[in-house]
């Protein structure tokens, strides 16, 4: 009986090791290459400048600038029904009752603007910029975006780095538990140290349940950022390493030749000068050309010409300069300058204002670095201290409250360690960010 106890407690363990061995592998391993590409798949942010693109590509033409033909087909028909009476030069009168008159005219007319001032390249040039810019807003969407993922997965990974510390924490609370115990039973140590470690090992116990619940948490959001199932669980790999090696003049140059800001700032004042120059095209005149072919017929119960039919071409040339509208011209020139003044000014101000922004965060970035390579450090240092501590307290050399204090400073410098280095990779990402220099 007790052999056959045995097997099955056997099976049992094997049985409950597959299927936490399955469990483990049903979990997703999320890389960070594939959760941004995930985000720049899903992202509503990324798929509405996207489309904004899109709009803005079909919008560039020549047909749109006005610079093509308008071409119409046309067709009209008038019918009335009247009592008529017509009183001829000679003094016969003609009377009729419900008299009938019907007209039709049917035809193709073409219509097209030749001259307006320039202003039909000036709008076609203008739709150019605007297709820039609508590179350019996806473009910084995507960073945007990316920073975003990147900054999530990072968190992530400082997460679940505390949640293993906490893990292996247990793990020696659970070891000094058992020591207490042991030398209980032989009489070397009192109940209290017992009842000291078992507290302790309740504390570590709640500490990882909260962190569990910060970690899960965190994934919800991250899923949400990724824009798929917030219930979606999965792993992250704990890489990256943090580029030391950034100097700000470098950044300074990509900043002036990639930041998005900066270029949508050009591209406002290149569209506010190329609609300066569509009002000023107002000053000039207009010249349109003409053409048609036209059929006509019509019919009367009471006239001379009771049916007559026609068809033929027409064309001709039209054209207007204006001469006075009330001053407008003056005003909207006067608007337009304004507006390109005012673009200027934006990018004097974005230029300084993203160079702050720059050299602030490079000196964030700097004491992150001088952090994190200190934080390693005391993390040796804590996890040797701790060890030696360990073996102490096994043999009764130490008292509970030195073991337990060695066990907190070694979590502590684990958490300080992964914050500093969590730190100092947002601080890369941020500086790559303004100096728009994130690979997607």
């Amino acid at each position: 009986m007790k052999r056959n106890n045995g097997m099955i407690k056997y099976l049992l363990q094997w049985i409950f090791i597959i299927v936490a061995f399955q469990f483990g592998n049903a979990q997703e391993v999320l890389t960070l290459e594939d959760a941004v590409q995930i985000a720049l798949k899903n992202n509503y942010d990324i798929r509405l400048a996207s489309n904004n693109l899109k709009i803005d590509e079909t919008g560039v033409g020549v047909a749109n600038a006005g610079m093509l033909p308008r071409l119409d087909a046309t067709f009209t028909q008038n019918n009335s029904i009247q009592n008529t009476k017509q009183t001829q030069s000679t003094g016969a009168v003609r009377e009729l009752d419900n008299a009938k008159n019907n007209s039709m005219t049917y035809g193709v007319n073409l219509g097209w603007t030749v001259f307006d001032g320039l202003g039909m390249f000036a709008r076609y040039d203008q739709l150019k910029e605007l297709q820039k810019q609508g590179e350019t807003e996806l473009k910084l969407a995507i960073m945007t975006r990316v920073s975003d993922v990147m900054s999530g997965y990072y968190d992530l990974v400082q997460q679940q780095q505390l949640l293993s510390a906490l893990d292996t924490t247990i793990v020696i609370s659970k070891q000094r538990l058992k020591t207490a115990e042991n030398r209980f039973t032989i009489g070397k140590a009192a109940k209290l140290e017992v009842l000291n470690a078992q507290v302790d090992l309740n504390t570590d116990k709640s500490n990882l349940l909260k962190q569990q619940e910060l970690l899960h948490n965190a994934k919800i959001r991250f899923n949400e950022l990724l824009a798929r199932e917030t219930d979606a669980d999965f792993k992250v790999v704990e890489t990256g390493t943090t580029d030391d090696k950034l100097q700000l003049a470098e950044l300074r140059e990509l900043t002036k030749k990639q930041n998005p800001q900066l270029q949508l700032a050009l591209i406002n004042k290149r569209v506010a000068e190329l609609n300066l120059k569509q009002v000023k095209a107002n000053r000039y005149p207009t010249v349109n050309l003409n053409a048609g072919y036209a059929f006509t017929e019509s019919e009367s119960s009471l006239g001379f010409v009771s049916q007559s039919s026609g068809r033929g071409l027409n064309y001709g040339v039209s054209a207007a300069i204006p001469v006075f509208n009330g001053f407008l011209q003056h005003r909207n020139e006067k608007i337009a300058k304004l507006q390109v003044e005012n673009t200027a000014m934006a990018i004097e101000q974005q230029n300084k204002s993203i160079d702050t922004q720059l050299a602030s965060a490079f000196q964030t970035y700097k004491t992150n670095i001088e952090l994190a390579k200190l934080e390693q450090d005391n993390e040796t240092i804590a996890k040797r201290n701790l060890e030696i501590t360990m073996d102490k307290f096994k043999i009764g050399t130490v008292p509970t409250i030195e073991f337990r204090t060695a066990q907190e400073n070694y979590i502590n410098a684990v958490a300080r360690h992964s914050s500093a280095k969590f730190q100092a990779k947002i601080s890369e990402i941020a500086l790559q960010e303004i100096a728009g220099n994130i690979k997607f």
